[in-house]
């Protein structure tokens, strides 16, 4: 039986009361979660699986059909399919039976059309948590529901998985995607792109290739030797590609080697299309196409967004004319978006798109909930201060307890059904006294002005007024209610406005609080702020980058004296000219996507780190709740340091706790390591991701002990900055990032130069004890064509009910390169009652002990050398409980 721990009885009993997903109406796989999750082999899916491919896949020949429809086409309308028609649908052709087929963000949720205020949509884990949960069954459930969810925003395609590697700590999308470990990202991936795609709607995995850093995306070349990029960079795309099929991918922005990605034919052509024989649909990612020809020839179909920049019908056949060109690579492009149409809505299926609608209902919220207790990961637990018993009075201290951090920021965010706090979750599962201190304040910016804001209709939020032209003329052409002052407009200017536009927001803002109060503003092109009629905030000449909206100014901040309950006018002008105006020689366009945001903060007169400690000493518990949040990490730029935000303040405000309060738990909401210096103080620490909409209610069943933590980490948290494998090359210098370490990503490095991390990759503490019994082996030779299992008894040995993820780690005894230390190749997952024992059973086949040559053929290949491997059983990469030997009779070698 798949279970959610959601009792109320004591866990020292060993009870805890479970949930029947199959009660709730969640279709759970066969294989339940409290049986070992065996990893099927890498290639060749368990059977399930591969019937499931069947059923996707077999029904006929879609290429076919698509290539005969090509074949219909003028030259226009085959060009016409290769960009988009707006900002996330592709090009109707409506007279040839040819419909549209529309796009949505992303990995943790189908947010729909708009980035912000857009339709209720469901708000799972961020990758890095679901990665924690090391559960491929659970990962598949979650691309159906995510399926369900793509479905009612009328979308075709959801644009995920991020299968990026975590090269550094500091990778601002590090969040959104899953590990530093390629064969983990690769199986979990595969596991979530079958279950999307059982739904009829495609993934698109992504970011292809390199995309590692968010620092200058769209112009750092990567460079990367061929065995990295082999054995870490492109097996997580491999591993999916063999496993799931995705329907579609994503080339990356950056350059690989010299070469913009979407124009690299080393991994698109000859990799990706040539040896992984792979025949779905690429899709540039959004404004990541950079020249007409070299895209379209190296065999990436579709330019985003639209109205096409390269690939306008004029374009194209100049290129042609050119020679750069030939007929056949139009065709072939224009094939392969037949047959994602085909494969998605269908040919001939002119129905209207479906509008947009939130379906929020009990499977999804039970699901949402599960992923997160599974993907809390216990990182220290001293003196059993977890889980919290006994205790009358717990102190909610830290700037996260009253803020819904449920996820990054940039393409991974949406408008969730709803939201839930560590504050709403201990008083759900609370019956005791809770009190609060804020403890300090972590914002980047300053709080969205949005709360005090009200429209002229007297709503919450902002009256929108667009105007054509950049110069505010006439009356207003387009007027928008919106409700956050989070004003970005890539996605939601009017179309017919484009590109050049003007635009007014206008609010009426009421301080609550009497004092020196705070504005910020920054804007995407020129702006300037009124308060009640007078200049505030002159940006309209703007320099200085910023970080908010990928291309806006740095933030002005400006204080003013505002009484309580004293209104007044907010007025900003803004237009979509190129900011700086240096940049309009270098992109080639005087106009851009506008926006602005407003931010408002009142001024604070308290002591907040004095309050905290007094909280904190008048409470049997203190529960510390701190971290990042979306500003901190998101898409667009990478993390400056792997320090606690802002200014020291949460690591004094922790100091402060700890020394006032014993019993105290350090709860860390973040998508990338951060540093500890409190570490040796902490008794227990909880790493509590970006968990979604249930992320308050997972958060509190653990901390309560209605269920047990599960995660064990998909990336090593280091000591120091400094002791990161890419500390020497990142972000890199004059627009290059020397891949320097090598194959010797993550673990693999810290093993290789004995550099103890902080927390180790698969470290995860339960409520629990597990003994492991002595591995066993099918067999003491691996061969191209047998595999092995491995058969790992563990019991509960403790007194909770709790799951158990065994992980298996290989090692080549002896190799001609170096290779490292040992490599993750099989893990499984395993529910034991306190007592019960059962087996784990693994698999290993040929890519489990295969590396990369380049000296091989003409290319270079994989080869599995001659001789004694060993398989070390561990709980993490270094807590290692078991040990066998197998050996490689003879050398063999492959391609895919």
């Amino acid at each position: 039986m798949a279970t959610i721990n959601m009792g109320s009885t004591s866990p020292a009993e060993g009870a805890i009361r479970q949930i029947d997903l199959k009660q709730a109406s969640i279709q759970v796989q066969p294989v339940p979660l409290d049986t070992p999750a065996a990893t099927p082999e890498e290639n060749s899916p368990s059977d399930e699986h591969a019937m499931a491919g069947k059923k996707i896949f077999s029904l006929e020949q879609p290429t076919d059909k698509a290539r005969e429809l090509v074949a219909k086409l003028t030259l226009e309308e085959q060009i016409s399919l290769l960009a988009g028609a707006d900002f996330w649908r592709s090009m109707a052709i409506p007279e040839k039976g040819i419909p549209s087929i529309k796009t949505s963000d992303g990995p943790n949720g189908a947010r729909g059309e708009f980035f912000t205020n857009g339709t209720p949509a469901a708000l799972f884990p961020c990758g890095i948590s679901m990665a924690s949960t090391w559960n491929v069954d659970m990962m598949e459930e979650i691309g159906r529901h995510l399926g369900d969810e793509a479905t009612a925003r009328g979308a075709n395609v959801l644009l995920a998985p991020t299968v990026c590697m975590h090269r550094s700590p500091l990778g601002g999308r590090n969040f959104e995607s899953y590990s530093e470990d390629p064969f983990l990202t690769g199986k979990l991936a595969a596991s979530y792109v079958r279950g999307l795609q059982s739904k009829g709607v495609a993934a698109t995995i992504k970011h292809f290739v390199g995309n590692e850093q968010e620092t200058e995306r769209q112009a750092y070349d990567a460079v990367i030797a061929e065995r990295p990029l082999r054995e870490i960079y492109l097996k997580p795309f491999e591993i999916t590609v063999r496993e799931a099929s995705p329907w579609a991918l994503m080339s990356a922005y950056n350059m690989i080697n010299g070469k913009h990605a979407d124009e690299y034919e080393h991994t698109i052509k000859e990799i990706l299309r040539g040896e992984w024989k792979w025949d779905g649909t690429i899709i540039s990612d959004w404004t990541g196409t950079y020249a007409t020809a070299a895209s379209l020839k190296s065999g990436v179909d579709i330019e985003m967004p639209g109205p096409s920049k390269w690939r306008k019908v004029d374009q194209v056949k100049e290129s042609l004319k050119k020679g750069e060109l030939e007929l056949k690579d139009i065709e072939d492009a224009a094939a392969r978006v037949l047959y994602l149409v085909d494969r998605t809505k269908g040919l001939n299926n002119m129905t209207p798109e479906e509008p947009e609608k939130s379906v929020d209902n009990p499977e999804t919220r039970n699901l949402i909930l599960q992923a997160g207790i599974e993907g809390l990961t216990l990182l220290k637990n001293e003196d059993n201060v977890l889980p919290i018993k006994d205790a009358k009075k717990v102190a909610m201290i830290g700037p996260n307890v009253k803020r819904s951090i449920a996820s990054g920021g940039g393409s991974a965010g949406l408008n969730p059904y709803y939201t839930t706090t560590p504050w709403d979750g201990i008083q759900n599962r609370f019956k005791g006294e809770i009190t609060f201190a804020q403890g300090c304040d972590s914002a980047k910016w300053l709080p969205l002005a949005s709360p005090y804001c009200k429209a002229e209709s007297g709503e919450t939020g902002v009256r929108l007024e667009y105007y054509r032209g950049d110069r505010f003329k006439g009356e207003a052409a387009v007027v928008q209610h919106k409700v956050s002052t989070d004003l970005w407009l890539w996605d939601s200017a009017p179309m017919d406005l484009l590109p050049d536009f003007s635009f007014k927001v206008k609010t009426t803002l009421t301080p609550k609080s009497t004092g020196n109060h705070s504005f910020s503003f920054a804007s995407v092109g020129p702006g300037r702020m009124f308060i009640n009629g007078e200049l505030f905030i002159d940006n309209w000449d703007w320099t200085e980058e910023g970080e908010a909206m990928f291309s806006a100014s740095q933030d002005v901040l400006k204080s003013i004296q505002l009484e309580e309950g004293k209104p007044v006018e907010i007025l900003i002008e803004s237009t979509s000219e190129v900011r700086p105006a240096s940049k309009v020689s270098v992109i080639g366009r005087r106009y851009d996507y506008g926006g602005c945001r407003i931010g408002y903060q009142e001024e604070d007169k308290i002591d907040r780190i004095q309050e905290a400690v007094d909280v904190a000493k008048a409470a049997d518990v203190a529960v510390l709740v701190v971290g990042l949040d979306a500003e901190w990490e998101s898409e667009g730029y990478d993390r400056q340091t792997m320090d606690l935000p802002k200014d020291g303040s949460q690591d004094r405000l922790i100091e402060a706790v700890l020394a006032a309060n014993p019993r105290t738990v350090v709860v860390n909401q973040s998508g990338t390591p951060i540093s500890m210096p409190w570490v040796h103080k902490a008794p227990a620490i909880l790493q509590a991701w970006y968990q979604g909409q249930e992320a308050g209610n997972a958060l509190a069943d653990v901390l309560f002990g209605n269920a047990s933590p599960s995660g064990k980490l998909p990336t090593t948290f280091p000591v120091r900055i400094e002791d990161n494998p890419a500390y020497h090359n990142w972000p890199g210098e004059n627009l290059k990032t020397i891949y320097g370490e090598g194959i010797y990503v993550g673990y693999r490095h810290y093993e290789r130069s004995k550099i103890a991390p902080l927390f180790p990759f698969g470290h995860g503490l339960t409520y629990t004890t597990f003994e492991y019994g002595t591995p066993t082996a099918s067999s003491t030779t691996l061969s191209e064509t047998e595999d092995i299992t491995i058969t790992v008894p563990v019991t509960n040995s403790g007194t909770v009910a709790a799951h158990e993820i065994v992980q298996a780690y290989v090692k080549d005894v002896k190799s001609t390169l170096p290779r490292p230390e040992k490599e993750l190749q099989a893990f499984g997952k395993v529910f034991l009652l306190p007592g019960e024992t059962k087996d784990v059973v693994l698999k290993l086949n040929k890519h489990s002990v295969g590396y990369f040559d380049t000296s091989l053929g003409q290319s270079g290949a994989w080869i599995a050398e001659e001789g004694l491997f060993e398989v070390l059983v561990g709980a993490s990469c270094v807590d290692i409980r078991g040990k066998l030997s197998f050996e490689v009779k003879e050398s063999f070698q492959w391609i895919f």
